[in-house]
C-alpha cells in the first residue's frame, strides 16, 4: 500500500493503461543500467483495410536497439544490420542461463486450404495482444520465409494485415542472408564431392595421398583438423601422416564412393521445376563421369534443419561433420567429414547460426531464424531462437508449419526431443472456409474467387468439416499440451458459423476457443485469444512422445500413420525396403522420423479432405539426414523442388524508381 501511495505521489506525465501494465509485468534492465520500459507501438487502423505491404510501410518502427534495450540485451551482444534489424550473438545464453523459461506456446492449424488459414498472422496477433495489450514480456519466434513461395504463388510468411513482422520488405527478401549462406555451403558439399570421385578415378592410392597431405617447403606434411577427425573415425590413432601404413594412407585418402550411391544434390532458392533432374559432368575433361543429379529447394537442405535444430556452434560443426552424402562401394556411409569439407561449411554458416531480431507493427520483439519446409522438412524455427527467447520474455510464441499433423508432430517429436524443451499451449488456428472445405465445400484454388457455399452462411457444411478440426484436438491432446483454438474470423463468416467452431472445439477437448479479427484490428482482435492462452500455460501438462526411439523404422511410421493421420496401415515400396535394410545396417534407426506428405489432408492424398478413412499410406522411398537427426520417408508423391504457376507473383513485384519502395509484394 505504501509503494502504490508513493507512485500516486511522484508528478509523472499521464500513463496509459497499456504503459502501466508493461511495467507491473516487470522488465529487465538495459545495457545502460536503466530499466527498461517496454513501449508498445500504436496502430492507426483504416478501413477498408489496405495491402499488407502498404500497412507494413505506413508502419512507425523502433530502432532495433530500442527493442534490444527493451528485453535486456545488451549493445555488444548485437550485431547489426542497419537501423531495424540484428543478429543476436549466442554468448548471451552464458550470461542468461540461470534465469528460469518463460511459458512455451506452438500456433499451428487445422487441415489448411491451398491458401492458408492464417496461422503466421494468427501467431503474430497473438503476440501482440500478449504484449502491447496485456502487458506481458513476450517473444515471437517465427521461420524466414523461401524465395521461392514469395516469387511463386503464396506470397511471403510475414503476417498479414495489422499483425505483421516489420520490416516486412527485409523478411521476405534476404534478411542477412541466412538462406544464401545455406545455399552456399550446400553446393559447395556437392562440389567436393563429385570432384573427389573425378580425382579418386585418375590416381592411385599414393599419389592420392600425396595430394591430400603435400609436402611443405620444409620437406613435412600435416593433417588438417577435419582429416584427424576421418583417422578417430577408421580408428587410426595416428596425427603424423608419415606414420601411416601403406594399407592405412590407402583406407583415409580413398573414399571410394559408389556413383550410385550419392545421395547429395544441388540446391538454389526458387522454384525451378526444370532442374528437379539434371545430368551433371557433361564438360570435355569430366568425360565418363556423368551421372544423375538434380536440385532441390534451399529449404530443403538438410542444412537448413541442421541450422534450425542445432543448439550451439560446436553442436553445428558436429552436426554438418555427420551429414551422410553417399555411400562407398561396400554400402557403407561417406559423410562430408570424409570429404573435408565440414569445416569449411562450419565457415560460411558461422553467422547464420545467430538468430535475427525483429519487431512486429506493436513494437513486440521477433527472431526470426531458420525456415525448413514442414511438408519436407521439420518445419520450424530455430531451438537457438527460441532458448534465448524463453530466457527473455514470460511468454514465447512460436510456429509450427502447415497442419498439426505435420509441423506440430514433428514440433513435439523431433524438435522437442532435440531441445529438451516442453511446451505448454497449442494454439489451433481454424477457419470456416476450411472446415466447409472439409464438409465436401467446392475446390478452393489459389487466385480464383471463393464459391459461394464459402462466403455465403452454410452450417450444414461447416458441421460436416468439423472432424477436422476435432481430430487435430485429439491429437495435439495426445501429446498432453492443453489446446486452445484461435477461430480466425473472415469478413463474411456468420456469428453462428463461428460459435458453432467453438462449441465443437470446447467439446472435443479444447480448453477454450477464441473469434479473432487480428488481422483488421491487429493485437486487439486476439486480447481474447490471449487472455485464454495465458489460463491455459497455467494448468497443468504430461507431455510425451508419440513413439521412442528404440523402436525399429517401421514401427514409428505405423504409429504416426496409424496414430495421428488415422490410416489403416502402411505399404512399402521396395526402394523404402531397400532403405529401411541400408540404414538398418548402417545404425541409423534410432533417429526419429520426418514424415514428407502433402499438407493438403491428413493422408498422403490430397483430395482427401476431412477425416479420412479406410487408406493406406504408401511410403515411395525414405531418406537420411543423419547430420540433422532424422530420417524422412516420403509419403505418396512429394517434391523437394516446386514450381512456377502461369501467372507467379512475381509479375507484381517492382522498385518504385522515385521513393526507392518494394511495390506490390502483397
Amino acid at each position: 500500500m505504501a509503494i502504490t501511495k508513493k507512485r500516486k505521489a511522484l508528478p509523472k506525465k499521464k500513463t496509459t493503461a497499456k504503459k502501466t501494465a508493461s511495467r507491473k509485468a516487470g522488465t529487465p534492465p538495459s545495457s545502460n543500467g536503466k530499466k527498461a520500459v517496454f513501449v508498445p507501438t500504436k496502430l492507426k487502423l483504416l478501413r477498408p483495410v489496405p495491402s499488407d505491404i502498404e500497412i507494413a510501410q505506413a508502419g512507425k518502427l523502433k530502432p532495433i536497439l530500442q527493442v534490444a534495450a527493451e528485453l535486456g540485451i545488451r549493445e555488444n551482444e548485437l550485431e547489426l544490420y542497419g537501423p531495424y534489424k540484428a543478429k543476436v550473438k549466442l554468448e548471451i545464453l552464458d550470461r542468461l542461463a540461470k534465469r528460469p523459461n518463460g511459458k512455451y506456446i506452438d500456433v499451428t492449424a487445422i487441415t489448411p486450404t491451398p491458401l492458408g488459414e492464417g496461422k503466421s498472422t494468427t501467431m503474430v496477433g497473438l503476440s501482440q495482444a500478449l504484449g502491447a495489450h496485456l502487458g506481458k514480456r513476450v517473444f515471437t519466434c517465427i521461420r524466414q520465409p523461401s524465395q521461392g513461395p514469395t516469387f511463386g504463388i503464396k506470397g511471403g510468411a510475414a503476417g498479414g494485415g495489422y499483425s505483421q513482422v516489420v520490416p516486412m520488405e527485409d523478411f521476405n527478401l534476404h534478411l542477412t542472408g541466412d538462406i544464401h549462406a545455406i545455399t552456399a555451403a550446400h553446393n559447395l558439399c556437392a562440389a567436393a564431392l563429385d570432384t573427389r570421385m573425378f580425382h579418386e578415378s585418375n590416381q592411385d592410392d599414393e599419389k592420392l595421398f600425396n595430394a591430400l597431405c603435400p609436402l611443405d617447403k620444409k620437406g613435412s606434411r600435416r593433417f588438417s583438423p577435419s582429416m584427424l577427425r576421418r583417422l578417430k573415425k577408421l580408428g587410426i590413432e595416428k596425427t603424423d601422416p608419415n606414420d601411416l601404413t601403406p594399407e592405412e594412407r590407402s583406407r583415409f585418402a580413398r573414399l571410394d564412393i559408389d556413383p550410385n550411391g550419392i545421395a547429395w544434390r544441388r540446391v538454389m532458392d526458387t522454384n525451378d521445376r526444370f532442374l528437379r533432374e539434371v545430368m551433371v559432368g557433361l564438360g570435355k575433361e569430366e568425360a565418363g563421369h556423368e551421372h544423375r543429379s538434380g536440385f532441390d529447394i534451399t529449404v530443403a537442405s538438410e542444412i537448413m534443419a541442421i541450422l534450425a535444430l542445432t543448439t550451439s556452434l560446436s553442436d553445428m560443426r558436429d552436426r554438418l561433420g555427420h551429414m551422410v552424402v553417399a555411400t562407398d562401394k561396400r554400402g557403407q556411409s561417406i559423410t562430408a567429414e570424409d570429404l573435408g569439407v565440414a569445416g569449411a561449411l562450419t565457415v560460411l554458416m558461422k553467422d547464420a547460426i545467430k538468430p535475427n531480431l525483429m519487431q512486429t507493427l506493436e513494437g513486440t520483439p521477433a527472431f526470426v531464424h531458420a525456415g525448413p519446409f514442414a511438408n519436407i522438412a521439420h518445419g520450424n524455427s530455430s531451438i537457438i531462437a527460441d532458448k534465448i527467447a524463453l530466457k527473455l520474455a514470460d511468454y514465447v510464441v512460436t510456429e509450427s508449419g502447415f497442419g498439426a499433423d505435420i509441423g506440430m508432430e514433428k514440433f513435439f517429436d523431433i524438435k522437442c526431443r532435440y531441445s529438451g524443451l516442453i511446451p505448454q499451449v497449442v494454439v489451433l488456428v481454424a477457419t470456416v472456409r476450411a472446415l466447409k472445405m472439409h464438409g465436401g465445400g467446392p475446390k478452393v484454388v489459389a487466385g480464383k474467387p471463393l464459391a459461394p457455399e464459402y462466403t455465403d452462411e452454410n452450417l450444414d457444411l461447416l458441421r460436416a468439416g468439423l472432424g477436422n478440426l476435432q481430430h487435430h484436438i485429439r491429437n495435439a491432446k495426445r501429446f498432453g499440451v492443453n489446446v486452445v483454438v484461435a477461430v480466425n474470423s473472415f469478413a463474411t463468416d456468420t456469428p453462428a458459423e463461428l460459435e458453432m467452431i467453438r462449441q465443437a472445439a470446447i467439446e472435443a477437448g479444447a480448453e477454450d476457443a477464441a473469434v479473432c479479427t487480428h488481422w483488421m484490428d491487429g493485437g486487439k482482435g486476439a486480447v481474447a485469444l490471449a487472455e485464454a492462452v495465458i489460463k491455459a500455460a497455467e494448468k497443468p501438462t504430461n507431455f510425451q512422445f508419440l513413439y521412442p526411439l528404440e523402436v525399429s523404422i517401421k514401427e514409428k511410421i505405423e504409429t504416426i500413420c496409424k496414430e495421428i493421420y488415422g490410416a489403416d496401415g502402411v505399404d512399402y515400396l521396395p526402394e523404402a525396403e531397400a532403405k529401411i535394410e541400408l540404414y538398418n545396417k548402417l545404425g541409423f534407426d534410432k533417429l526419429p522420423m520426418c514424415m514428407a506428405k502433402t499438407h493438403l489432408s491428413l493422408s498422403h492424398d490430397p483430395a482427401l479432405k476431412g477425416v479420412p478413412k479406410g487408406y493406406r499410406v504408401p511410403i515411395r522411398d525414405i531418406r537420411a539426414s543423419v547430420g540433422a537427426g532424422f530420417l524422412y520417408p516420403l509419403l505418396g508423391e512429394m517434391r523437394t523442388m516446386p514450381g512456377l504457376p502461369t501467372r507467379p507473383v512475381f509479375y507484381d513485384v517492382d522498385l518504385d524508381l522515385e521513393t526507392g519502395k518494394v511495390v506490390g509484394l502483397f
